[in-house]
């Protein structure tokens, strides 16, 4: 870690300029301008490698450059990239198909396609409504979206609160407490929609008894229980669905992210013919959503997964990444939490965002999620050996951070 770090070139710095001068700033100035990738590898325009352990925030699942979704794309591009939704197609038909069988959903089940996850979201709460009750309970800390009905049930005041007043009824009870939550769950609750682990608030595992208490209250109150698993799905924690580790079957779910491996698809899936009948003709739709294109991408998703054997990879790599963290013995590191590859490293202090810069000059791509905890959410196919690569790094990043606070 010696080394200078590499400054930004007259090629680079041009590019950025321009992206200030064209792009709303709502994204502040990026870090840097990549060009390609390969496998867990990117590289930017200036040529430099880095090892990309956030995985495009949990959306590039299989990694970059993908052999098997580059010919789904490149092939479905060259016969149909979009219809109106008059009309379908076999890739849409057959990936709502897919969906439905990885979540063992029962009969009457169905899929709803968008574009993103905070759209999924946005018809979730649709869903919600067409119960004819108006509340909602998500969780302190959770991240649902930035729409403004998903930013209702996102709890992050600094999202929130210069867009208030947001859709009225929703509670957000402390995370993990089931009194809490049997306290507000109720007649005039509509859903309950948690995250079984929270993504950008930490990292942090619902916990199977939350899970399950949500479940059974929902049941009583005849509210609905609706899953986001935009970040946990689609294999991220080492099964289809995070949902299927606690043993809970949703009324609903959300997904998005790794779906698309890159391009845009969000779902909403309802599950059973009761909950799937609340939204009829009409009610709601989509101009691309379901399109050709994605949703060929997402069949090569969910193919990939599948034929090469990633859901045991996941779980196997991300059990070693727990473990060699672990045993490193380091005390500015104080654990591991998440599932499969889906993790946050924790520190002692609040050297997060100076260790994602110190590891950004490294060739390290790593996310501070929070001041003491550090993100990482690699393609499904990282190795190994990749992921040594950070572990090793890591008490060198350490110093470096720690010394600036001295």
């Amino acid at each position: 870690m010696s080394e200078p770090a590499p400054t930004a070139t007259p090629h680079t710095e041009a590019l950025l300029g321009r992206y200030e001068r064209s792009l709303l700033g709502v994204f502040g100035r990026p870090q840097l301008v990549l060009e390609h990738g390969e496998g867990a590898w990117v590289w930017d325009v200036d040529g430099r490698r880095y090892l990309d352990l956030v995985g495009g925030l949990a959306v590039n699942a299989l990694g970059h450059n993908h052999p098997a979704l580059v010919a789904a794309v490149s092939k479905q591009a060259g016969q149909l990239v979009h219809v109106s939704n008059f009309y379908t197609s076999v890739p849409q038909v057959e990936l709502a198909e897919r969906i439905l069988r990885v979540a063992g959903a029962p009969d009457g089940s169905a899929v709803f396609f968008c574009n993103s996850g905070a759209e999924a979201v946005e018809a979730a709460v649709k869903l919600a409504r067409r119960t004819g009750r108006t509340g909602i309970v998500a969780a302190e800390g959770a991240f649902h979206g930035r729409t403004t009905g998903a930013l209702a049930l996102t709890h992050k005041p600094q999202f929130r609160e210069p867009f208030e007043p947001l859709l009225p009824g929703v509670v957000h009870v402390p995370w993990g407490d089931v009194d809490a939550l049997r306290a507000v769950v109720g007649a005039g609750t509509s859903a309950v929609v948690l995250e079984p682990i929270k993504g950008e608030g930490g990292v942090v595992p619902a916990g199977t008894d939350f899970l399950r208490a949500a479940r059974d209250l929902t049941t009583e109150a005849g509210a609905l229980l609706v899953l986001d698993e935009i970040q946990t799905g689609v294999g991220r924690t080492g099964s289809w669905f995070a949902f299927q580790q606690a043993g809970v079957v949703p009324d609903a779910m959300t997904l998005a992210k790794g779906l698309g491996g890159g391009l845009p698809i969000g779902a909403l899936v309802t599950f059973g013919p009761d909950v799937t009948a609340l939204l009829a003709a009409g009610q709601h739709g989509s101009t691309f959503g379901g399109n050709p294109l994605a949703c060929a991408a997402g069949l090569a998703v969910l193919d990939t997964i599948d034929s090469e054997g990633l859901l045991d990879h996941v779980r196997a790599v991300g059990a070693h990444l727990a473990r060699r963290v672990l045993g490193t013995g380091d005390p500015r590191v104080t654990g591991v939490r998440g599932a499969g590859l889906l993790r946050a490293v924790t520190l002692a202090g609040e050297w997060a965002p100076a260790v994602a810069t110190h590891a950004r000059d490294a060739g390290l791509i790593l996310n501070p999620v929070a001041p003491d905890a550090i993100r990482l959410a690699p393609p499904l196919v990282v190795t190994t050996e990749q992921l040594d690569l950070f572990v090793d790094a890591l008490p060198g990043l350490l110093d470096a951070a720690t010394e600036e606070t001295r």
